[in-house]
């Protein structure tokens, strides 16, 4: 028997294909069709930019808003100091307060041009669990909390079980982290009434915790909601590049390069993408989806126009188009490429074509640059290199040069 959602979000989450698992989605269907409904999600503070990989996660908070909800934006200042263990092979790298701190500051700047922040009901609030978890009392928090943990029902999810499986170590540090996610949507449901966990469907097993928890302690009915873990339909994960990350920074990763990754997508995964990352009406994601053969280009102009719109702004969308209509159309270099300034004291003894392909982002290492160059997929100023030990010095760059990975990846080297 199929569903038919009351509530928008439920909708919007069914039919544009976010949703994986919801531990009730009828009820909260019935919550959202009632009132405003406070959401959460959670962002650890591993790195100075989130990337791509948690843009679905961003969509889903801007969805929850645009459908009456309440987003939840929390910054794990708490939990990054203990890192989430789930699906890792190793632990992650501890970091001090003051890494921390600079990372949330650079995350922070991701959200504002998805979600509206202010003291309405529907607004959008950010904080930080750094507030409740630096100063938990121990003894106290086992006492009152860790009594509603089974440690054997810890150790069957799956991403603890995996980890376990292939006798890779589990600290009692990492092994906490669950806990303390659980505790989160206790804290923020006695704070601000939240009433709805969402996350990556790898967050299964620590949203069921968080639910779990809430729900003995208040005796009230909260939510837990998945989405799919995206990878592309060649099977990439998504928020990776020859060069590295995806990042939503736009100071790491330009504006320009960020068009290019959504102009760049697979014939396939075009009209998924369209419902996902844009705010297109379905039909037409849908119509876009089905194009075929050269056709499908224009869809994927509308696809990188739509997803860099909503985050660096419909100029530097404008920007990054004319710029690779330059490029691959009429030839040229165009005015927004990512772009490599050297200094001439770089250049005096000659700077080396494999170090420049690294630098411009167009290889993730010397090894992947010399690979690029032996099969032919390297050029310069449109011609093939053929020689990995190429130098260039001030002569060579006294007009920009183009460096260019496969067809459609280029980046300019000038010399201050």
């Amino acid at each position: 028997m199929t569903y038919h959602p009351k509530s928008d979000f439920i909708r919007v989450m069914m039919t544009r294909g976010f949703l994986a698992d919801c531990t009730d989605y009828q009820a909260l269907d019935e919550a959202f069709a009632a009132g405003v409904v406070p959401g959460y999600i959670g962002f650890d503070a591993t790195a100075k930019s989130l990337h791509v990989g948690s843009l679905i996660q961003i969509m889903m908070l801007r969805w929850l808003q645009k459908c009456g909800g309440k987003p939840i934006v929390l910054m794990g200042g708490g939990t990054t100091k203990i890192g989430d263990p789930s699906f890792r092979a190793e632990e992650r790298p501890l970091l001090t307060d003051d890494q921390i701190n600079a990372n949330i500051a650079g995350i922070k700047r991701a959200f504002s041009p998805y979600v509206t922040f202010g003291d309405g009901a529907t607004d959008a609030i950010m904080v930080n669990n750094a507030e409740w978890l630096d100063s938990l009392n121990y003894i106290g928090f086992l006492r009152d909390i860790g009594r509603h943990f089974s440690v054997n029902r810890m150790l069957s999810f799956e991403s603890v079980k995996s980890r376990l499986d292939r006798e890779q170590s589990l600290s009692f540090l990492e092994f906490n982290y669950m806990i303390l996610q659980a505790y989160d949507f206790l804290e923020l449901n006695r704070r601000y009434g939240c009433l709805l966990q969402m996350g990556g469907s790898d967050q299964w097993g620590n949203i069921v915790n968080g639910v779990d928890l809430t729900r003995r302690v208040i005796s009230g009915e909260v939510f837990g909601l998945t989405s799919h873990l995206l990878t592309t339909s060649d099977g990439k994960k998504m928020g990776k590049t020859a060069g590295g990350a995806v990042w939503l920074n736009g100071d790491m990763f330009s504006s320009y390069e960020f068009w290019q990754y959504w102009r760049n997508t697979t014939d396939a995964d075009v009209g998924r993408f369209l419902k996902l990352y844009t705010d297109l009406p379905l039909d037409e994601c849908n119509r876009l989806g089905a194009l075929q053969g050269s056709e499908i280009n224009a869809a994927k102009v509308i696809l990188a126009n739509e997803v860099t719109t909503l985050l660096h702004g419909a100029e530097a969308a404008a920007a990054a188009e004319a710029t690779a209509r330059a490029v691959f159309e009429g030839g040229g270099v165009g005015d927004d490429l990512p772009t490599v300034a050297l200094a001439p004291e770089e250049v005096a003894d000659g700077v080396g074509i494999v170090q420049l392909l690294v630098r411009a982002g167009l290889a993730g290492s010397g090894k992947d640059a010399k690979r690029l160059i032996a099969e032919g997929g390297a050029r310069m100023n449109d011609e093939i290199i053929i020689d990995a030990g190429l130098r260039l010095g001030a002569g060579d760059l006294a007009e920009p040069v183009k460096l260019t990975a496969g067809k459609k990846r280029h980046a300019l080297v000038t010399l201050g």
